[in-house]
């Protein structure tokens, strides 16, 4: 499969099992409150955010269970792997997402962690529903239908 050219983007960790499992309403970008050690190791891209979550808590957002290695050439005191990071979002933004979590039952997913062409961390965050069974069997039955069209297509020249 060929890779999209993503506006300039060093792409770290995609939640690639997120758009499967839950069916994306809208999307938003949010910065993050790093530490030195933590940009350097989310440059060598061995971050995780496939277990990771977004919670509104006091009129702040977190990121909850997102694996960012430590980074070996630190000083003594490195950072915590799982520890909860502080997103960066817009009062206005933080108020309709809370509110879309409290009332529609929506949840806040980590999409993809990256760096901007500045040099900045930024982390895509979805507002999810949960796909439920039989809805991830018809994801999947049109992805395989649309796979096999291609390769017909293909084939006929």
């Amino acid at each position: 499969m060929a890779k999209k050219k993503d506006d300039d983007r060093k792409i770290v960790a995609d939640n690639r099992k997120a758009r499967f499992s839950y069916a994306i309403e809208s999307s938003l970008e949010a910065g993050m409150v790093l530490t030195g050690s933590e940009v350097k190791s989310l440059r060598t891209g061995k971050a995780t955010i496939g277990e990771s979550y977004a919670q509104a808590k006091d009129g702040e957002i977190f990121l909850i269970n997102a694996y960012i290695p430590e980074y070996n050439k630190a000083a003594r005191f490195g950072h915590e792997p799982r520890r909860v990071r502080k997103l960066l979002v817009r009062k206005t933004e933080i108020r309709k997402l809370s509110a879309a979590v409290q009332r529609e039952g929506m949840t806040l997913i980590p999409l993809r962690l990256y760096f901007t062409p500045k040099g900045i961390a930024k982390l895509e965050l979805g507002i999810a529903k949960g796909k439920k069974t039989h809805d991830k069997r018809e994801t999947e039955k049109a992805r395989d239908w649309q796979r096999d069209k291609a390769r017909l297509m293909r084939a006929k020249g």
